[in-house]
């Protein structure tokens, strides 16, 4: 079989989306992710998304929280029980994020451009 041009883009592709993939094999992007809020801290702390994933934050707390972005790019409203803010990153980079509320409350997200 010879090696074409298309073969070759077809690979690379492959092989960036397997670098993407997360533990269960799933590309970030394939499934919008939740950061859940819980017991004054933020699951998954750290989170690797392509760009154009609408990352959502789920308070299950018993007590108000905000997800506020370091550098001010977004901010939720105060979040009561059960509440969610949804932000769409269209950007790569890394934006670190805390709750207003509770400054030690951190967390992370890593935008990768869409092919790796």
């Amino acid at each position: 079989m010879p090696i074409t041009a298309h073969f070759v883009l077809r690979l690379t592709l492959g092989v960036a989306s397997f670098a993407l993939a997360g533990p269960s094999g799933a590309l970030a992007a394939d499934k919008d992710p939740v950061v859940m809020i819980d017991n004054f801290t933020f699951d998954p702390p750290k989170l690797s998304v392509r760009v154009g994933t609408a990352v959502t934050w789920m308070n299950h707390d018993d007590i108000p929280h905000t997800t506020t972005s370091a550098t001010k790019v977004f901010g939720s409203p105060v979040l009561d029980t059960d509440d969610k803010f949804t932000f769409r990153f269209d950007q790569p980079g890394t934006y670190t994020y805390f709750c207003k509320l509770h400054p030690h409350m951190q967390g992370t997200i890593e935008v990768m451009s869409a092919i790796g």
